[in-house]
């Protein structure tokens, strides 16, 4: 089911056009891919060259390929259609990789009790920069690895880009570790670049990595969790424009 999509601004097409910054990235993880070096006891190196984006890029925000010029349109089109007919006002709520906490702010803004980590601790400190007023909001944290207190604490958790970042060999333990954030009852939303179950993937290509709709329930289903409806499977108006997948998922 293919739900309406606002224009997304146009600085939201750097995640799409690869800046230099995420080429060097994707040099990185196609070298450590072929030396078999992403394990999970390598996770920190992965972590290291994520955090060297933010370093690198010196507060400018057009140098994080991944970065909105606010919140994700995406989120904000299924806040403002579906959420309040699953989350309930002032809901507890935590961004996975929130990066700049852009979307931390607008769910605050909406009234939710949002939080937002990061595994990136120049990201961190830049989001606290970003938003002083929402500066205890923001925390570093691994997902694969998240911190005890924050276990079984979220009635909503916001996914968006982290999985399609990982290599699949980590894919396993970072949504193990996402779902383990929510509530009994609580609804994960997870927004990623989206394929064909029969087009596989090519991790020497860099990422993102997208993932298809087979691929993303199976991984849901087996942490208990599936979809509340049919997968929003759509092009995005990027351009050029690019496969989104959108769902939430609850538990059966």
């Amino acid at each position: 089911m293919i739900s309406p999509v606002p224009p997304v601004p146009s600085g939201a097409k750097r995640e799409a056009a690869m800046p230099t910054a995420e080429h060097e990235l994707a040099s990185v993880l196609d070298a450590l891919s072929h030396t078999g070096a992403l394990e999970q006891d390598r996770h920190a190196e992965l972590a290291e060259q994520f955090d060297a984006i933010y370093q690198q890029a010196e507060n400018d925000t057009s140098l994080i390929p991944w970065h909105h010029n606010g919140a994700n349109p995406l989120l904000v089109a299924w806040l403002d259609a579906e959420a309040p007919s699953l989350i309930r006002p002032g809901a507890s709520t935590v961004v996975v990789g929130c990066g700049l906490g852009e979307d931390v702010a607008e769910l605050t803004r909406r009234g939710y009790d949002a939080v937002g980590f990061d595994i990136c601790p120049t990201a961190i400190d830049w989001a606290k920069k970003r938003h002083p007023h929402l500066a205890d909001a923001f925390l570093v944290a691994d997902v694969i690895n998240p911190p005890h207190s924050m276990l079984r604490r979220f009635d909503l958790i916001i996914e968006i880009y982290t999985i399609q970042a990982l290599p699949v060999a980590l894919r396993i333990d970072a949504v193990a570790g996402i779902t383990s954030l929510m509530r009994p009852h609580g609804t994960l939303l997870v927004i990623c670049r989206g394929r064909d179950h029969e087009t596989p993937i090519d991790e020497g290509a860099g990422m993102p990595y997208p993932i298809s709709p087979i691929e993303l329930c199976g991984h849901m289903a087996d942490c208990g969790l599936w979809p509340t409806r049919e997968i929003d499977d759509f092009m995005d108006s990027e351009d050029p424009p690019t496969r989104r997948l959108r769902a939430a998922f609850r538990c059966a």
